[in-house]
């Protein structure tokens, strides 16, 4: 009778256990992100981040804060970032790119390369050559709340015709949720970059 209510009890046990592990797969694996569209976005909708670098040796670089707002202009829905007004058309636009920023649709465990070339305002040209993987989805607190968020790992190296070439490793939070990162950290030799989104709004949430 003892030996048949243990049984039971870790039966009940391996049960309950088997249930949190599905629930925890389902958690990190079941949803997949695809691209934001156009109308996923709102006139109004405003993120705003704080941003830091800092060297080994305790020297800032850069301090401030970055902000980014949906607006109309002639009829067109255009995205701020600073100066510019970029079409939210160009912003959800699929990237045609082989080695892409975000390889959609995001889900956990995907891999790929991601490449990017640039030329700065002084015409100096450089090259971003990155692995990625997406690690995990879950609960992510920042200052600005907290947000349901995919954990991407970016690992490779920068450089550029000047010569430099420097190890660069990042880790992002992507939240689908605001269509958007909201923390992202670089290291880049002795250097290191923090951004984090402090607040976010939506009018369609008031």
């Amino acid at each position: 009778m003892n030996f048949l209510k243990a049984i039971s009890q870790m039966s009940k046990i391996i049960v309950i256990a088997m249930v949190s592990l599905l629930s925890n797969c389902n958690e990190n694996n079941a949803l997949v992100a695809e691209q934001p569209i156009l109308s996923d976005y709102t006139v109004g909708e405003k993120w705003t981040w704080k941003y830091k670098g800092v060297t080994s040796e305790g020297e800032v670089r850069s301090d401030g804060q970055d902000i980014r707002e949906i607006v109309r202009l002639d009829g067109v829905l255009g995205m701020v970032i600073g100066k510019d007004t970029i079409p939210v058309t160009d912003i959800v636009k699929p990237e045609a790119s082989e080695t892409p920023k975000y390889k959609w649709p995001l889900k956990v465990g995907e891999k790929w390369r991601y490449e990017e070339n640039w030329t700065s305002q002084d015409g100096t040209k450089g090259k971003q050559s990155q692995d990625a993987e997406v690690i995990s989805f879950k609960e992510e607190t920042v200052e600005a709340g907290t947000f349901m968020a995919y954990t991407i790992l970016y690992k490779g190296i920068v450089s550029n015709s000047r010569g430099y070439s420097a190890r660069t490793d990042e880790v992002w939070l992507y939240a689908p949720e605001i269509k958007n990162f909201i923390k992202m950290t670089q290291t880049q030799d002795d250097f290191l970059y923090n951004e984090e989104l402090i607040n976010y709004s939506n009018p369609n949430n008031r």
